[in-house]
């Protein structure tokens, strides 16, 4: 009798089933390492992960197709569905399935609507024109693509009810969403608008982006601009206390004209499916962000396989692209004809549009070039960086330099020495320290305790309580009691009675105050993991890496999320070998997402 102390095993042998057991515990296995389901296609290589007494069937989707328990469509309520030889659990196929009958339907909805939304847009011809007169003088890269991506996005916007903006950091994605929303507004000025994100920082950055913005509109659109709230995807879709279930659905939708959501990679599939249920016909969703970052840490990477259903982006049809160009007055930023695709049988094709030049990094040096190759795995790049490069905003430091370190920490005493809360929390995250892994010396909790214990021997604060005077935390669970959601992060500080309270802000920037008591799930965020980091901006940051080149846990996304989340300078720790092998590996998920895109394919709606 086998010990059952591995998970995948207790659950394999749950089902009575023998043939059925090595699927039903690699499929487990691909769960808990993100995938959605396991492809069949690729058992050679899952056959490894298998204890030496589970054996495979030799006749694989073939032979699982005559199982008990295993159902074909997903019709049949069967634990497994067997589906394009790729085997799921019947909850994330019902999860997948939902999330593509969405968007089959937001792009059968638009077509009533693009007579009167091209109209719409020829009659505001002089307003767009002026919005986008200036292109700005973003980095292209090597590829010196001076295309204005921005207005195809928004003109893209506009005409659609589903719009995926995809762009690294600084192309401009929340400056394209206020270009559409002021003319939106434009036309409707009693729009209703739902800006949301997976974390709340990340919400209300992007709002704190769209009420600060400089584009030339009128005094009531700007007004509309400073009522938008922010919200987490979670605190949209209002949870049932003590379920998984949301208020809003598809039978109680949310009642918005357009719904915005900034941070698209970090969305699992679950909240994916949730959300996308729970949006009422004839609304626009547009989706933003980062198809080069790390996928959600549930399981999903539904943006990325969106973003990469098609093989090329920015393809446009003939009709299109000539539209786009009516608005662009300066011939150097005009879609060239090498952009026309006559190949429109893609359901998403000229639903999404990839923003290409960064304005705030540029493409030949620093932190741009060195996330273009981290993400293009271009070692020789990779390698002028490497010392003794004297690069300005990345600086390597292959020695793990105590030094370096002490010095970057000593900048946490300015929000340490801050008398005024809000104005420590911003200085707070100014700076951070980023790892790729929890344990070990170079792990997350190392990693604190060594700040906690230099910060203590300078007097700067003192660690003699779990809840400290000027401890950062991070919440590690939502407090929907609270308005609390898991990756908040706050400053514990005494208040006016002298009584210590754990300070966040809210979407508005207003501080408010709660017992640090009532938050049982809360770490300290000196240093915080590169997962948990997405959502969020510093100018500095100092990314620790693990010494062992060949973890299957530093990929290329990995380092390229932690690199691009420093505005200013990034100082990254960690060896030559350790940094060109992490940009050879890639995540790669299973799902039946490009698959089930493909024309002609069902996506099986029940």
């Amino acid at each position: 009798m086998h010990a059952l102390n591995d998970v995948h095993q207790q659950f394999a042998e749950y089902f009575g089933i023998p043939a059925l057991k090595p699927y039903a515990y690699l499929l487990s296995k691909k769960l808990s390492e993100g995938h959605i389901c396991l492809h069949l296609d690729q058992l050679t290589a899952s056959a490894d992960d298998l204890p030496a007494y589970y054996h495979l069937l030799p006749g694989g989707s073939q032979s699982l197709e005559t199982l008990p328990l295993v159902g074909k469509n997903g019709d049949d309520r069967q634990p497994f569905v067997l589906y394009q030889n790729r085997l799921y659990l019947q909850r994330y196929f019902r999860y997948e399935t939902g999330f593509l009958q969405r968007i089959r339907q937001f792009l059968a909805e638009e077509q009533a609507q693009l007579p009167q939304r091209l109209a719409l847009l020829r009659q505001h011809k002089a307003f767009i024109s002026r919005l986008f007169s200036n292109p700005g003088n973003g980095s292209a890269g090597a590829s010196e693509d001076l295309a204005d991506w921005p207005l195809a996005a928004a003109i893209t916007g506009i005409l659609h009810n589903f719009t995926i903006i995809t762009g690294g950091p600084g192309t401009g994605k929340t400056t394209t969403v206020a270009k559409i929303l002021s003319l939106l507004y434009t036309t409707n000025p009693a729009l209703k608008v739902a800006l949301a994100a997976p974390t709340g920082k990340a919400a209300a950055r992007m709002a704190e982006s769209l009420r600060q913005t400089t584009l030339p509109l009128e005094a009531p659109i700007l007004e509309k601009f400073q009522a938008l709230h922010p919200s987490t995807i979670h605190r949209l879709l209002k949870p049932v206390a003590g379920t998984h279930y949301f208020r809003h659905n598809q039978q109680n939708p949310l009642s918005y004209d357009v719904v915005i959501v900034d941070e698209c990679s970090m969305i699992d599939v679950a909240l994916f499916a949730k959300l996308l249920d729970a949006i009422a016909p004839g609304t626009r969703l547009i989706m933003l962000g980062d198809k080069d970052q790390l996928a959600s840490v549930e399981a999903g990477s539904l943006f990325g396989d969106l973003c990469l259903a098609q093989p090329i982006l920015n393809q446009f049809s003939a009709e299109r692209l000539a539209l786009i160009n009516e608005f662009i007055e300066d011939d150097r930023y005009r879609l060239p004809e090498s952009h026309i695709s006559h190949q429109h049988e893609h359901p998403l094709f000229q639903h999404l549009v990839e923003l290409r030049r960064s304005h705030r990094f540029t493409g030949h040096t620093g932190i741009g070039s060195f996330s273009k190759a981290v993400i293009g795995n271009d070692a020789a790049a990779l390698q002028q960086f490497l010392p003794p490069s004297r690069d300005e905003q990345v600086v390597i430091d292959p020695l793990y330099s105590n030094d370096l370190f002490e010095k970057f920490i000593a900048g946490y005493a300015a929000f340490i020495t801050e008398k005024d809360i809000s104005s420590a929390l911003k200085k707070m995250n100014a700076l951070r320290v980023l790892c790729a892994v929890r344990e070990g010396e170079q792990g997350l909790y190392a990693i604190n305790s060594r700040i906690e214990k230099w910060l203590d021997s300078k007097k700067l604060i003192q660690h003699t309580v779990p809840f400290y005077e000027n401890r950062p935390i991070i919440l590690t669970r939502n407090y929907y009691e609270h308005g609390l959601f898991n990756g908040d992060t706050g400053i514990i500080r005494a208040n006016k009675q002298g009584v210590l309270m754990a300070w966040f802000e809210d979407s508005t920037g207003t501080l408010r105050s709660i017992m640090p008591g009532y938050l049982s799930e809360a770490e300290t965020v000196f240093a915080m993991t590169i997962h948990k980091s997405q959502g969020s901006e510093f100018d500095e940051v100092l990314v620790i890496l693990p010494p062992i080149a060949n973890s299957p846990l530093l990929t290329r996304e990995l380092l390229y999320t932690a690199v691009t989340r420093a505005r200013k300078r990034v100082y990254l720790q960690g060896s030559g070998e350790t940094i060109l092998e992490a940009a050879q590996r890639v995540v790669e998920r299973a799902s039946g997402i490009a698959a089930r895109f493909q024309p002609g394919s069902s996506t099986l709606i029940s």
